[in-house]
């Protein structure tokens, strides 16, 4: 019996285009697409703010330096939260899930900054009962410890979880424990999965 459905943020509930939008239109003294790409995307220090081993001034710092700018946190959170758009099927679904019973979490790769952006504007932490953030666990996926911490916080047996992802590794690494994990692979895909979980979504 599935308790409790986990879904992802960015690409998911929130828009394919959001996080594009919002590093096309931050401000830098950079023509370098790969310098952008790499600095709020793949850098070692991105991801030492998803875990919390950067503070949220240091990553930020980080940034302005390395595209020579001075925007202020304060405008960074304001244009995360103009750049992003709910996806309102996911909505939708989140909340058809809930109405049936089961738990709805999220288990997400992420930095406060945008979390708590987006929820100033969005209020989006309501629909979810379950809420893993990686800098919260000091843990990002694929690491099996944040997956340990959804199956600790939903108090639901591994069995009784689905989660996906659209990162092969994080979705092996959900297995390991047990959890009902598959490729995302589009909005469509996904519900016809979930409905095989959940026949009366």
């Amino acid at each position: 019996m599935i308790r409790a459905v986990t879904f992802d943020l960015d690409g998911v509930y929130f828009t394919e285009d959001s996080f594009q939008t919002f590093k096309a239109n931050f401000p830098k003294n950079t023509t370098d697409q790969n310098l952008i790409d790499h600095v709020l995307s793949k850098s070692d220090e991105i991801t030492q703010s998803k875990q919390e081993i950067l503070t949220e001034d240091q990553y930020w710092n980080y940034v302005r330096s390395q595209l020579g700018v001075s925007t202020s946190n304060k405008e960074i959170s304001k244009l995360l939260a103009d750049s992003y758009q709910v996806n309102p099927n996911v909505v939708d679904i989140v909340k058809k899930t809930r109405n049936l019973g089961v738990k709805t979490c999220i288990c997400t790769n992420n930095f406060p900054t945008r979390i708590n952006a987006l929820q100033d504007k969005f209020h989006f932490l309501d629909d979810f009962d379950v809420q893993i953030f990686s800098y919260q666990v000091n843990a990002t996926k694929p690491d099996p410890k944040i997956f340990q911490a959804l199956i600790n916080q939903s108090d639901c047996q591994p069995n009784e979880i689905v989660f996906a992802d659209d990162k092969e590794a994080n979705v092996i690494s959900a297995q390991s424990l047990g959890i009902n994990a598959f490729i995302y692979q589009g909005f469509d895909h996904f519900l016809d999965k979930l409905r095989s979980f959940l026949l009366h979504l």
